[in-house]
């Protein structure tokens, strides 16, 4: 199949016809085409008239087709926008969520609320693209921030996006907690695997077929990783300290009862995300 078109704005419409009609979102033929050109959005209004450049017009093509198998465009064009940078993404690693980005919002002005200006350690449990590691160190450049990663693949992801966005960022390979043992840390944060097995069967097949399982699903219908850092926050934290968890909109309550149990003098919250639902617990001591 050849695709027939001369201007941006006719590749955008075949392209979100193409996906459409093979059962794909249409967006996402604007969100490729950014990554393909190097456009914002306002350059994708801007220049919708001028000519296509004849140089991308294949790899545009074929991502389409890519796409159009249910392929996410973001491992297509290899790069995931994240708080307002790009980030390389590959198969090895989750592409960072929408979601996330409030994650780190909340880190930012509890961070600032806590402890001011002054310096803290943050680690960052099961890093994959390095997203929230990275965005915290160039948020809060006085940081002192490391990231774990059981993936030697997500480790080399994050390490690449570290260093593209020049950001002093200590990676570490291991299970969990076990590298940053005998360690005190002022903010904990993960966003782990937390999607039940029992939950694949209504999961769309962009993220069951193509992202990696490792990095989705949780035993103990979803809470295993979270039982695992709360049994070792009590000797990783400092006196102050911050942990913030991302999580599956239905585990608050049981992530909530957990820290608790863990830090029976912090102060525990379950905080919704733009949304309306729950994504993100907090526990302050």
């Amino acid at each position: 199949m050849k695709a027939r078109f001369n201007t941006i704005q006719e590749a955008l419409s075949w392209a979100s016809s193409y996906l459409e009609a093979n059962g794909q979102e249409g967006l996402a033929a604007k969100f490729f085409l950014q990554d393909v050109l190097q456009f914002t959005s306002s350059d994708v209004m801007m220049k919708q008239f001028d000519p296509f450049p004849e140089d991308k017009i294949t790899k545009y093509e074929k991502g389409i087709e890519q796409i159009a198998t249910g392929t996410p465009y973001q491992y297509v064009s290899g790069v995931a926008e994240f708080y307002g940078r790009h980030f390389k993404v590959t198969p090895d690693v989750l592409i960072p969520r929408p979601e996330t980005e409030e994650l780190i919002e909340q880190l930012i002005q509890r961070k600032k609320t806590l402890f001011g200006k002054r310096p803290v350690r943050i680690v960052d449990i099961g890093t994959g693209t390095g997203c929230i590691a990275t965005t915290l160190k160039l948020e809060i450049p006085e940081a002192e921030v490391h990231a774990v990663d059981i993936s030697s693949q997500a480790l080399e992801v994050a390490r690449h996006n570290a260093v593209f966005l020049q950001a002093d960022v200590q990676f570490l390979q291991g299970d969990m907690t076990e590298p940053i043992e005998g360690e005190k840390w002022d903010i904990f944060v993960s966003n782990p695997p937390y999607i039940a097995e029992v939950e694949k069967q209504v999961m769309h097949g962009n993220v069951l077929d193509h992202e990696p399982h490792l990095a989705l699903f949780a035993e103990d219908e979803g809470l295993y990783f979270y039982k695992k850092m709360c049994a070792r926050l009590p000797e990783l934290l400092s006196a102050q300290a911050i942990v913030g968890f991302e999580i599956g909109y239905l585990q608050g309550p049981a992530v909530k009862l957990l820290l608790e149990q863990a830090l029976p003098t912090a102060k525990v919250e379950v905080v919704e995300d733009l949304n309306g639902r729950d994504r993100m617990v907090f526990a302050t001591l």
